[in-house]
This record gives structure tokens, C-alpha cells and sequence, in this order.
């Protein structure tokens, strides 16, 4: 590998461990806001933040004040050039997996058995309209020795391009008594389309498609006996 190619990776990485850092910092200071998730785009202008949360009014503040300030820290902290920051309501709380993996965390802390948090939310993203979720609580469940259990529910490709495309994975840790737990929540939303699912047209898609072709038909007839001509 040359030495351009070391830069950029490099580049790259401090880039990635940044948004890591901001999500993180993020996430603590407006967990009361529902907070769930960031998006980091850079743009010529400047750098488009853009935050998902429950209650965005808590985030805005009066007036915009804490935006305004929040715009200030991601700008000295962080080493983000002339933030401009939105914020976008999460409109199904139940569909995005920092929410979820928040409240697992909420209910564990309130001495919850990890089954039955981890049933809870699986039933509540699926009851949502999930095509797909898995939940991965992972730390001294039951023993001194740290283990993970899965809980897992309908349809979850883990490759692929619609893997790629759809998948919402979130990661957060909690401390409790016996130690640090990890819990991570991958949904796959109602929206996402398969290539292995083939969808069914509706009659008036047919009907249109078949008004539609004898009109291409036509056009290639006609283009034809004209190069036939010449």
C-alpha cells in the first residue's frame, strides 16, 4: 500500500470514529428528547446535520437557542465546518433501533429480566409493521462468564443489496449491576423491497401497460416502412 493510499484510509477512519463520536455524544445529551440517530453529510457550504427525535421541540429549544449552541460545540468539539443543523420528528418510534435499544436499556436498569425486555421489543417492532427484527443482548445474563442471547422474528437478509440498502442497526450500552450490557437492534422496515419477492400487478397496471404497447408497435411499424423506402 502506498503512502497516498495510507492518507486516505486514514482519512476515512478518523472520518467514521468522528460520527461515532458525535452519535455518542448526541445520544447522552438528548436521551430525554427520544433521541434516534444522526445523519453527517458534507456538502460546499458546509456540514448538513441532521437529528431524529421523539419530542425534536426539546432539541429546537426557544427560539432555536439550543440549535444555536449545539451548532457552536459540534463546530469547536468535533472540528465540523459551519454546521447547519435540522431536526426531523421520528414518526414511528417503534421502527427506528436507537429508540428501541434505549428503551431496552430503560427497562433493564428498572431490573427487568433481559427476556422479557428483549420479547417486549421484539413484539412491539413487529406490531409496528417490521418485515424483520433481531435484538442481541449481550453481558452477564445469567453468570460470571458474559453471553449474548438472540431474539429474532420474521423476514432479516444479513447480505446483499437490500441488506445494504434497508437494514437500521443501532448498538447502545448500559451499566448495571453485574456489569456492562450491549444491546443491539437491526429492523428491517416495511418498505424494503426483495428481488426474491416477486409483487403482484394490480389490473389497472395491465391496462395500462396494455394501451401502451400497441402505441409502441405502431411507432416502430411506421419507422420501419420509412427505412424500407429510402
Amino acid at each position: 500500500m502506498s503512502r497516498e493510499e495510507k492518507t486516505v484510509v486514514r482519512e476515512i477512519i478518523d472520518e467514521n470514529l468522528k460520527k461515532l463520536q458525535i452519535d455518542e455524544y448526541l445520544r447522552k445529551r438528548f436521551e430525554k428528547a427520544g433521541y434516534g440517530g444522526v445523519t453527517i453529510v458534507r456538502t460546499p457550504l458546509g456540514t448538513h446535520v441532521v437529528i431524529y427525535a421523539m419530542r425534536p421541540g426539546l432539541i429546537i429549544g426557544r427560539g432555536g437557542e439550543t440549535v444555536k449552541k449545539l451548532s457552536e460545540e459540534l463546530e469547536q468539539k468535533f472540528g465540523l465546518e459551519n454546521p447547519q443543523i435540522s431536526v426531523a420528528e421520528v414518526e414511528v418510534p417503534e421502527l427506528n433501533p436507537y429508540i428501541m435499544a434505549t428503551r431496552i436499556a430503560q427497562v433493564l436498569k428498572r431490573g427487568v429480566n433481559y427476556r422479557r425486555a428483549g420479547f417486549w421489543a421484539l413484539r412491539r417492532i413487529m406490531e409496528a409493521g417490521a418485515l424483520g427484527a433481531e435484538i442481541v443482548i449481550s453481558g452477564k445474563l445469567r453468570t460470571a462468564r458474559a453471553k449474548y442471547e438472540k431474539f429474532r422474528a420474521g423476514y432479516l437478509p444479513v447480505c446483499g443489496d437490500p441488506a445494504q440498502k434497508y437494514l437500521r442497526k443501532a448498538v447502545v450500552h448500559v451499566q448495571l449491576k453485574p456489569g456492562v450490557y450491549g444491546i443491539k437492534v437491526t429492523i428491517m422496515p416495511p418498505e424494503a423491497k426483495f428481488p426474491d419477492q416477486p409483487r403482484i400487478k394490480m389490473p389497472e397496471e395491465i391496462g395500462e401497460e396494455a394501451k401502451a404497447a400497441p402505441a409502441k408497435g405502431a411507432s416502430g411499424e411506421s419507422s420501419g416502412e420509412k427505412g424500407g423506402g429510402s
